[in-house]
């Protein structure tokens, strides 16, 4: 049965790319039987209870793939029927080309740029090495599990995977497993043109435990790949890497060659590989022996949960609050902290990464599963939770899983991704940072988090022409507008510490992702700010009656505005500030509050924030001016580089009187 099970698991996803006329069936043929190996004999899962804490996870990098994926949670009984198969890449299916998190059952992650699994499941593995450190006592592995992938020669040529990787094997990850399906194509051909490193040397170096296994002469030995997976699981210290040698599209008339990667295998060679397989079956038939024998698994796997359910309940005797943090933090339960008075108590000019730093202290004293570092920039992202006489939060490391401060390296790119794991694995919040300007290395990530919907907080910090001496190459001027570009992710950049505590609120309490974009440079404290930054933007500083100009800015540059609006209330110009800290809440707001902030009848307006202008030009209207970065920034002290873009008082004022005159 054990052959007949893996060539229904190659059939099934051929037959579903033929049909969609679209996919790729080079990797589902190739990679079949470690896949089969892998779920049939080691996967610990409950097709009964997807969502079961202590389950493996399967992450399949490569998800070019994804038919294999499919099949397999068609064949192991995890949600999908064989109509799903039929429908495959079709719309509104459960069967999309690439593997969508949220959208299909069983699926762990979304995938499909290359690298992103591998390095989303790194951090799916860190999370399990925290929470097991955190709530396991002897005799008592309530976190106790696996993070599986499966990558292809394309995800290891993707410099994030060297970051991942890097990373899981400075921090020693053993429970983390990945099998490299090393069948040497991808699109344009032979990797021998572009990837000719010694892989296995390469994560021996990084320290990795690598094993190899032949699958070319013997394409279907379960017996070698399984001894594989037993010794990458007996070894704790290392992650492991089993490099699988196949060949692509095994068993059909393309086998060995790209031509088979990402276009279907056509209806003759599809029967051709139905005959050299020896499969008699008509199309998307299973015999039913097959489907009795891949039900054995989820038996096991549910045999598996009923004990662990068994241990917990004796767990939860014996350590009654522990156990009640540990269902608590895998709920995911949302801390709601707006009522915290100390989140808001700030007095003197700070810098809103300063004021990030403080909020942090706090929040992670009422938070206990929030985790989070920075790309090697916490001294000046001010992103490390701080150890306290009453509190030790320490540093996540091979001697200290516990530990909540999360050093990344000077890795964004995987940063994001692996926060990305942290957050699908579940029980944690997490947070990661670097300069805003750095943010382009986590813009795919990000971007993942939005897909998803996870609520990843990105803390980016010297968020303008305000790093000042560091340069252009420091100073960010696209990134504003790149972020709130994409869907589902919240921007906040607040213009002091109230504004920044709501931006911590709204992440905290709220869904998907949100960034927080800070500055380097003291910022005042003002006395109308606060709770409504949830609103996005709001009026902080208003005139008498219907106001003549609307100064609107976000973060440093509602200081001028403030000081600009007393200037013109010497002319007998009204004005109104207007902050706007997060444009994409501002617009959930119903359109009478929209009306009520920035009144239609006030056609002069002048938008200044120092960042690319495409923001604005829907807030300024046809008479309003906006006062923005066109170019890079230079290098020079802060002060002057606001001076010479026209960031001052002087130009503000300037501009509301064009605006005015139009």
């Amino acid at each position: 049965m054990k052959q007949t099970t893996i060539n229904a698991i190659r059939i099934l996803s051929c037959e579903a790319i033929q049909k969609a006329n679209s996919g790729h069936p080079g990797l589902p043929l190739g990679a079949a039987p470690i896949a089969y190996t892998l779920w049939q004999n080691f996967l610990k899962f409950n097709n009964k209870d997807l969502k079961w804490n202590n389950r493996d996870r399967f992450v399949l990098s490569a998800g070019h793939g994804s038919a294999l994926n499919y099949s397999l949670l068609y064949l192991y009984g995890l949600g999908l029927r064989i109509d799903d198969l039929k429908n495959f890449r079709q719309l509104d299916s459960k069967t999309p080309g690439h593997p969508e998190y949220g959208h299909t059952p069983g699926i762990e992650t979304s995938t499909g740029p290359l690298g992103q699994g591998i390095a989303t499941a790194v951090g799916m593995a860190a999370a399990e090495a925290h929470l097991a450190a955190k709530f396991n006592r002897e005799g008592f592995p309530v976190v106790d599990h696996f993070t599986y992938a499966l990558v292809g020669d394309g995800c290891l040529e993707e410099g994030i995977s060297y970051e991942a990787c890097s990373f899981a094997g400075a921090n020693e990850l053993g429970k983390l497993i990945v099998f490299y399906d090393k069948n040497d194509i991808t699109i344009e051909g032979n990797i021998n043109i572009t990837f000719k490193e010694d892989v296995a040397a390469r994560f021996k170096a990084q320290g990795w435990q690598v094993l190899t296994v032949d699958l070319v002469q013997d394409p279907d030995n379960v017996a070698l790949i399984a001894g594989a997976i037993r010794k990458a699981q007996r070894e704790a210290k290392k992650p492991s890497l089993i490099i699988c040698k196949t060949k692509i599209g095994y068993g059909s008339p393309l086998e060995g060659s790209q031509k088979c990667h990402g276009s279907p295998l056509g209806e003759e060679n599809l029967q051709k590989t139905r005959e050299k397989l020896g499969w008699n079956y008509p199309p998307f038939e299973v015999p039913e022996e097959v489907l009795r024998h891949t039900a054995t698994a989820g038996r096991r796997g549910a045999k598996r949960e009923r004990e662990w359910k068994a241990m917990f309940a004796e767990y939860e005797k014996k350590f009654p609050a522990l156990a009640g943090e540990y269902k608590a933090a895998m709920r995911g339960e949302l801390y709601d902290v707006k009522n915290d008075q100390a989140l808001f108590e700030f007095e003197k000019p700070m810098a809103t990464r300063q004021t990030s730093e403080k909020i942090l202290q706090r929040v992670a004293s009422l938070v206990p599963d929030l985790v989070g570092g920075s790309a090697d920039l916490a001294p000046s992202n001010l992103t490390a939770m701080k150890d306290t006489d009453k509190m030790k939060f320490g540093d996540f490391s091979p001697e200290n899983y516990a530990g909540r401060n999360i050093h990344y390296g000077i890795r964004e790119h995987a940063m994001a991704a692996i926060a990305n794991g942290i957050a699908l694995h579940g029980g944690l919040r997490v947070y990661c940072s670097t300069f805003f300007a750095f943010s382009d290395y986590c813009k795919n990530s990000i971007r993942m988090s939005a897909l998803m919907d996870l609520p990843v907080l990105y803390l980016f910090t010297h968020d303008s022409i305000g790093v000042g001496e560091d340069g252009p190459t420091h100073e960010p001027v696209e990134q504003l507008i790149g972020l709130r570009s994409i869907p589902n992710l919240k921007v906040f950049r607040p213009a002091d510490g109230k504004e920044t505590a709501a931006a911590w609120i709204s992440a905290l309490t709220g869904k998907g992702p949100t960034a927080l974009v800070l500055s380097r440079q003291n910022l005042p404290q003002y006395e109308g700010s606060g709770l409504n930054a949830l609103k996005g933007g709001y009026v902080l500083d208003d005139c008498k009656g219907t106001p003549d100009v609307l100064l609107i800015a976000t973060g440093s540059e509602v200081e001028p505005c403030v000081k600009a609006k007393e200037a013109l209330e010497k002319e007998k110009i009204k004005a109104r500030v207007i902050s706007m800290p997060c444009l994409e809440e501002f617009e959930k707001q119903s359109e009478k509050y929209k009306e009520s902030v920035l009144p239609s009848s006030v056609k002069a307006r002048v938008c200044v924030e120092a960042a690319s202008p495409y923001s604005w030009y829907k807030y300024a209207g046809e008479k309003g001016e906006i006062i923005s970065m066109n170019g890079f920034g230079v290098s020079g002290p802060a002060p002057q580089l606001f001076e010479k873009f026209g960031f001052t008082v002087e130009n503000i004022v300037e501009k509301a009187k064009r605006s005015l005159a139009k």
